[in-house]
């Protein structure tokens, strides 16, 4: 699903290359579970932005599917960002001034879905994760797992083939930590996709594989 290529990444100070990314091969099959892990500034996130295409100043070769995406316009990597990747942070992104119900159509309405079709997919989705009775809350209602919750629900909505996951669990006590983590387990069982940057060894352990990346460079798989 995913091939990496020397991917790299610095940012210029002056005459000085200060390298965050450096000769990056990977590959990631489709229905894999993969976690990157590693100390604070080793680019785990900014690996994942390089993949969510939220970052286009990299170098190499990334191929998502059949797309080389290394030579795809500003414009076409947004439209597959959004026909294909769900992302999930660790500060969940809800939109304060809307219902959760709103929260999960929004990503609908970028698409030419109709309605009563929408409707129908959104209400699915608040029964799938029994947030029936939430639909009218905002978020600032939920405590932090209700609103990761449905920072997970509006991710999948769409039907995503990827989900990216930033430290998804980072700002929740460990018992609404592992209720994420085991949603994205069995998200993973139905055939998603998902790769995940953290740090917590527990995390990794939903998944079916590990990367580990040091100042930059891929150390260990």
């Amino acid at each position: 699903m995913i091939r990496l290529r020397n991917v790299e990444k610095y940012y210029e100070h002056g005459a000085t290359k200060t390298w965050v990314l450096r000769r990056i091969d990977l590959d990631v099959e489709e229905g894999e579970f993969l976690s990157i892990m590693g100390p604070s500034g080793a680019g785990k996130s900014t690996l994942l932005h390089v993949l969510g295409m939220h970052d286009a100043g990299w170098t190499g070769e990334y191929h998502l599917s059949d797309h080389p995406v290394h030579k795809l316009k500003g414009k076409e990597r947004l439209a597959l960002s959004k026909k294909t990747i769900g992302f999930v942070f660790q500060s969940y992104h809800l939109l304060d001034d809307i219902t959760v119900y709103e929260n999960l159509e929004v990503p609908l309405s970028y698409r030419d879905i109709p309605r009563a079709e929408r409707q129908s997919i959104v209400c699915d989705l608040l029964d799938r994760f029994q947030i029936v009775g939430k639909k009218d809350l905002y978020p600032n209602q939920l405590s932090g797992g209700q609103q990761q919750l449905v920072a997970v629900a509006r991710a999948i909505v769409a039907s995503p083939k990827l989900i990216l996951a930033d430290e998804p669990t980072g700002n929740l006590h460990s018992s609404q930590g592992d209720e994420i983590m085991q949603l994205f387990a069995r998200l993973n069982r139905e055939g998603t996709t998902i790769i995940q940057v953290t740090h917590s060894e527990r995390n990794a352990s939903f998944g079916s594989r590990t990367i580990q990346l040091s100042d930059g460079w891929m150390v260990k798989e």
